[in-house]
């Protein structure tokens, strides 16, 4: 009976620790269908070969977490296998072997019930989350997959040097969104940062322009020489991107 009682337990922490490490991965920036599946793979050491297990496992706080699984999973498959064994060994009779099955069978009925419940996941994952943000410091996201970075877009540094067009002017003169352009940020080289800048912002020497747009046209910004030739680059670029969104409109 208590080797019995023991199995159940070890079950219950092994679904436990599967759930903790799908939310830790959920708070890097993975979606939780996608974080369930690598917690699981990593716990009970399947190892699937894809394209976002190696985008896990190249991620650092995604590494840490999943070693962590996978040390866990080991411990965890052990002790199961030892405990199922015990459980059955010392048992002597039919009738204790029945009650046995019984026993067991009734507990892996309820963790079944409470592993596909969706009431009993809302819950638990909500005090999992809760516990993972109060009491660690992941904070860490994957912005490449946040920010939905495909085909051309990217996030780059620009730094801002003399006789570019941007110096010395306000974001709402430059006018960059209207490229497709958006200014996340401005690391100033005073060690200043301004995120999400207002909009009279004026660039300066030295800035660090945090840039997310189409690549070609961030590296055209980049090269663009202040004067009269910038000023009309500019207004190519503007053409340009309109050109693109009547494409997309054209393509829905």
């Amino acid at each position: 009976m208590l080797a019995i009682l023991s199995l159940l337990v070890i079950l219950t922490l092994s679904l436990i620790v599967t759930r903790v490490g799908a939310a830790a991965l959920s708070l890097t920036g993975l979606s939780l269908e996608s974080a369930r599946f690598q917690a699981r793979s990593a716990f009970t050491g399947v190892g699937f070969t894809t394209a976002e297990a190696e985008a896990v496992v190249n991620h650092p706080v995604r590494r840490r977490i999943l070693m962590m699984l996978m040390l866990l999973g080991n411990v965890g498959i052990i002790a199961t296998v030892s405990a199922f064994i015990v459980s059955f060994v010392n048992v002597r009779g039919l009738g204790n072997w029945i009650l046995s099955l019984i026993l067991l069978g009734a507990g892996l009925a309820v963790l079944w019930v409470v592993a596909t419940s969706a009431l009993c996941d809302r819950h638990l994952s909500r005090w999992i989350d809760q516990a993972l943000k109060r009491w660690t410091n992941l904070v860490v996201r994957d912005y490449e997959s946040l920010l939905r970075l495909s085909g051309d877009y990217t996030v780059v540094e620009l730094v801002v040097e003399d006789g570019d067009w941007l110096l010395k002017r306000a974001l709402q003169d430059l006018c960059l969104d209207d490229e497709g352009v958006l200014v996340l940020g401005i690391q100033r080289a005073a060690g200043d940062y301004i995120g999400a800048p207002h909009p009279q912002t004026r660039v300066k020497l030295g800035d660090r322009l945090i840039l997310y747009g189409c690549a070609p046209r961030l590296d055209k910004i980049d090269c663009r020489s202040a004067g009269s030739e910038g000023d009309r680059c500019h207004q190519d670029g503007i053409e340009e991107q309109k050109r693109a969104l009547a494409e997309n409109v054209d393509a829905v």
